[in-house]
């Protein structure tokens, strides 16, 4: 087992006892929130942080929302066209995503599920490297990770091709590296 196995199962475990609560809408978000503003979410999975906050936040302002979309690991991570109301479809790996022949966006803010991060802005993910792809490909996006605040460890594993984040927002704080 690699070092980054092992603490994924060590914070998915600890995530999944966790009470959880609500995820912060910081300041610092609400100021780049405005009409026409592309932002990506998420809908959780199992214990995963739930971002509903940020959204609510986001379509208060009149931003245009999009959810990742999966076809298979080989295929990049698409960020789909999506309103409250729309209907969202079985994706692979237990996704709840938009249908694929909703309209592709770039974003402007990539709201991201984590399993683990550090304060230096370093996140541990799945596995798959499908968020890291997506950050290669729009590299002005802001990205802010989205966790409980026992998600946090001192330092997170690296490797050369993982993007680091902008900001990790969780129900007790926002992180700013």
């Amino acid at each position: 087992m690699t070092d980054k196995q092992a603490l994924r199962a060590a914070l998915r475990a600890a995530r999944d006892r966790s009470p959880g609560g609500t995820i912060l809408v910081p300041q610092e978000v609400r100021a780049r929130l405005a009409a026409g503003v592309i932002v990506t979410s998420y809908v959780p999975i199992g214990s995963e942080a739930d971002p509903a906050p940020l959204v609510r936040s986001a379509l208060t302002a009149g931003c245009t929302l999009a959810m990742p979309h999966v076809v298979s690991r080989s295929e990049p991570l698409r960020f789909l066209a999506w309103s409250p109301g729309d209907a969202l479809v079985p994706g692979p790996f237990g996704l709840s995503q938009p249908a694929s022949t909703a309209d592709e966006v770039d974003p402007a803010i990539i709201l991201t599920p984590l399993v683990g991060f550090d304060r230096h802005g370093n996140r541990l993910g799945q596995g798959a490297g499908y968020y890291d792809r997506a950050f290669a490909r729009f590299p002005r996006a802001w990205r802010i990770g989205v966790a409980l605040a026992v998600q946090e460890v001192d330092s997170v594993p690296t490797e050369t091709w993982d993007v680091p984040l902008h900001a990790i927002v969780t129900e007790q704080e926002w992180i700013t590296p």
